[in-house]
């Protein structure tokens, strides 16, 4: 038997009266996060949702995030968490894609939430209202967690690639848990910890480097429920944050926020350790940070296909700034070509992963899973070289995808959305480098003849249909696009102003 539930069970009976979840002045200890979960539990299985049933979380990292996917998780039911940014369209598709039986939100996500479920014919409840609070303290708790085998289903996380529309990634008991538990052991988290949870759970990096993480071991996570600097140097100060985990970004927001403040206000020192992935961290900003608050700073590497973690640097010993480390317990990594035969050390290759933590596969995408899985290996379309040392560097991307701020940002999906533009008449969205964000989102655009449309206008239209962090902060408005032979557009061709 197994179920990612039962860690928060197990960690409750062993360290009740500890705090689990804090936001502020808001602390939940493990008892009261068991608990609660539990009645979640129990009102979903009033309403028929059981084991397989796919239910819909759209929170930020607040504590209503936690007792709302580990309830979902012991019922034996899977949890899609999704950001509460998204507006209707992208939240009807999802929802739509799994059939999720409800949507799980919370009162600033019920604009775009409420009539994508409207539309699909299924509840969306704001787990935010006191009076849901009240509903659940009428309701039997259900401690008992359901079985569930290693392979049985726990999360789904829609991932943008770069053909097609997001991809549900299945992400099953044995995944999480594996991956879970291989993250606490390297990072060396203990019930001691102070984990900071500025990283959102509805991604896979903050649910098992952060809050998954935690409860496996008894630390406390404090929360940030939107990134801001200055509040997050706070934190790091207030609640003596030992153990730093964040994207790139984060790091060069806490730079700027300490150097503007003069010192970084940690009199008692830094965390014991920090820790980096979803984009490059840039080897000046590493040092920068290390310096300045005087911790370790570790990148690591991984997908959402693979639960995250598959590669973190090294945290004693020698270091090498700017490599993703080696590969953690458990995981196999491969640099191959094209025909999937291994790469002479030295050379450039894809990354190839096998593992505990790497997804069975698509939700309902047979053509998906083929083209990813080869030889029972992931491909995972990043570009990487090895030396001698078996240190990986990841050197470019072989997808098309974008990462803004640690955020995947899907090309195409910003493309159709412009083209619905009356003055479009072409689109391509390319990534370009940007000092804070790691990339930037342009799109670079043709308009039909005779229509007039202006750069402004074009970033409000995509704006309004998409999330905040998708948009296009450039448009460029072209003659005409560079293409090949065939008329495809060669976006390596492709020059933006910056």
């Amino acid at each position: 038997m197994t179920n990612l539930a039962l860690n928060l069970a197990r960690t409750a009976a062993a360290r009740p009266d500890s705090v689990a979840i804090q936001l502020d002045d808001l602390a939940l200890d493990y008892r009261s996060l068991d608990e609660r979960s539990a009645r979640v539990a129990g009102w979903l299985a009033e309403r028929g949702v059981g084991a397989g049933d796919r239910v819909v979380i759209m929170l930020p990292n607040i504590p209503h995030f936690a007792v709302a996917y580990y309830g979902v998780l012991r019922t034996g039911a899977v949890a899609v968490p999704m950001n509460p940014l998204l507006k209707t369209g992208e939240i009807a598709y999802g929802a739509g894609d799994c059939q999720a039986r409800l949507i799980l939100a919370w009162g600033p996500a019920l604009a775009e939430a409420g009539p994508a479920a409207a539309e699909l014919g299924i509840d969306c409840v704001d787990v935010t209202d006191p009076a849901f609070g009240e509903v659940l303290a009428a309701v039997d708790p259900r401690h008992q967690v359901v079985e569930r085998g290693a392979d049985d289903l726990a999360v789904l996380l829609y991932t943008s690639g770069t053909t097609g529309r997001p991809k549900g990634a299945r992400l099953t008991h044995g995944n999480l848990g594996s991956n879970t538990d291989a993250v606490a052991r390297v990072l060396g988290v203990t019930s001691t910890d102070t984990v900071f949870g500025g990283l959102p759970f509805f991604h896979v990096f903050g649910q098992t480097c952060g809050l998954n993480a935690a409860v496996l071991t008894g630390a406390r996570v404090t929360l940030l429920p939107r990134f801001d600097a200055a509040k997050a140097l706070e934190i790091l100060s207030r609640d003596k944050v030992t153990v730093m985990e964040g994207v790139p970004t984060m790091f060069l927001g806490l730079l700027a926020a300490a150097e503007a403040a003069g010192s970084t206000g940690l009199a008692d020192g830094g965390p014991r350790l920090s820790v980096t992935g979803g984009s490059a961290m840039p080897v000046e900003v590493l040092h920068r940070f290390e310096n300045a608050f005087g911790c370790v700073l570790v990148e690591g590497y991984g997908l959402s296909e693979t639960s995250p973690v598959v590669t973190f640097g090294a945290l004693e010993g020698p270091r090498k700034p700017g490599s993703i480390g080696t590969p953690i317990a458990g995981v196999q990594v491969r640099l191959v070509d094209d025909e999937g035969k291994d790469v002479p050390e030295g050379d450039v290759g894809e990354i190839a992963v096998q593992g505990p933590n790497v997804t069975p596969g698509y939700w309902n995408r047979p053509e998906a899973d083929a083209a990813a899985f080869v030889d029972g290996w992931f491909r995972t379309g990043d570009l990487a070289r090895r030396d001698e040392d078996g240190f990986y560097f990841v050197v470019d991307r072989k997808k098309d995808l974008v990462i803004r701020g640690g955020y995947n940002v899907y090309p195409r999906e910003i493309e159709e959305v412009l083209y619905e533009h009356p003055a479009v008449a072409e689109a391509a969205v390319v990534g370009v480098p940007h000092e804070v964000h790691g990339e930037e989102v342009a799109a670079v655009v043709t308009l039909r003849p005779g229509a007039e449309a202006t750069a402004d206008e074009l970033r409000a239209f995509v704006k309004a249909r998409v999330a905040p962090y998708k948009y296009p902060r450039i448009v460029q408005l072209v003659e005409g696009l560079p293409k090949g032979p065939t008329g495809k557009i060669l976006k390596r061709e492709i020059s933006v102003e910056n």
